[in-house]
């Protein structure tokens, strides 16, 4: 397996991603509170939203072979600071799903998205706090 991503650091705290095998790429800016400009995803917020697109990843690969459609469905992530040092502290991610998925289906997402890859990569002092609203 070869190289995942290329990261140039293009100065005024600014970074440019790109993931190798597709060309697909985004910018990093250091968050307001940090010293930066705040105009695009900082890097502890990527890992944040990580959780939640992971989770979601997981969730469809099982969707698929249970036949459940889960398009449209929505995370809002939240993430908290913390100093000293400064790291992550808490993730907030509120998930806003179909109604319409029976109660058995439902189980099986909640904790396939608990068990995903990314959750079990992340520190165990990170607090997470997860919200499954099947209202869509």
């Amino acid at each position: 397996m070869g190289t995942t991503s290329k990261v140039t650091y293009n100065g005024g705290l600014r970074t440019t991603c790109v993931h190798l095998r597709s060309g697909n790429q985004f910018i990093t800016d250091a968050p307001i509170d940090n010293n930066g400009k705040g105009e695009a995803f900082s890097p502890t917020d990527t890992v944040a939203t990580g959780l939640a697109s992971c989770m979601f990843t997981v969730m469809g690969i099982k969707a698929k072979g249970l036949e459940v459609d889960l398009t449209g469905a929505i995370a809002e992530v939240t993430k908290h600071m913390a100093a000293d040092p400064r790291r992550i502290s808490k993730i907030e991610i509120t998930f806003t799903l179909p109604s319409d998925i029976s109660d058995k289906h439902r189980k099986i997402f909640e904790n396939t998205a608990r068990t995903c890859p990314v959750q079990h990569s992340l520190h165990p002092d990170i607090e997470r706090v997860i919200i499954f609203n099947w209202v869509q």
